[in-house]
């Protein structure tokens, strides 16, 4: 080891907080100050954790009503958007299948949709309906939100 180029130790060195705690260890200083022990640092006194899981808790509840308020606002949308007696007129469908649909007493959503439970067949039936008309009102019904029975 080379002479002469390591710092002084003090064995004895003293390590003053600013909350007053002291203690004893070793340095390459004779004296050492510091603004936080584990005497006063809140991990260490528990005080921190309690009020950020205080924090943290109530955050979570705020975010969880909010939620639950956004989803509930959502469906009441939905519930408005998609009343099962909207008149077909209302779905921007052209007028000689609005004719045809009445004539057969399919004047609303609700017995659209109840047709269209029997399946597809029953509404291609209808003279004058064809694929590209159901595929249509489906699409427009899909957009408002409705949602459509499975083929069977």
């Amino acid at each position: 080891m080379r002479e002469g180029i390591h710092p002084e130790w003090f064995p004895e060195a003293t390590v003053v907080c600013a909350c007053g705690n002291t203690w004893v260890t070793g340095a390459t200083v004779a004296e050492i100050r510091t603004d936080i022990c584990s005497a006063c640092h809140p991990f260490y006194t528990g005080e921190q954790r309690i009020v950020d899981t205080e924090g943290q808790v109530e955050r979570f509840h705020k975010r969880l009503e909010a939620r639950q308020k956004m989803r509930e606002d959502a469906e009441a949308r939905l519930a408005a958007r998609t009343p099962a007696d909207l008149p077909l007129t209302e779905l921007d469908i052209n007028k000689r299948y609005l004719n045809i649909l009445a004539e057969n007493n399919i004047t609303v959503v609700a017995d659209f949709l109840s047709k269209l439970e029997d399946g597809e067949d029953s509404l291609l039936e209808i003279p004058g309906i064809g694929r590209k008309v159901l595929t249509d009102v489906k699409k427009l019904l899909r957009q408002r939100g409705y949602e459509l029975p499975t083929a069977k």
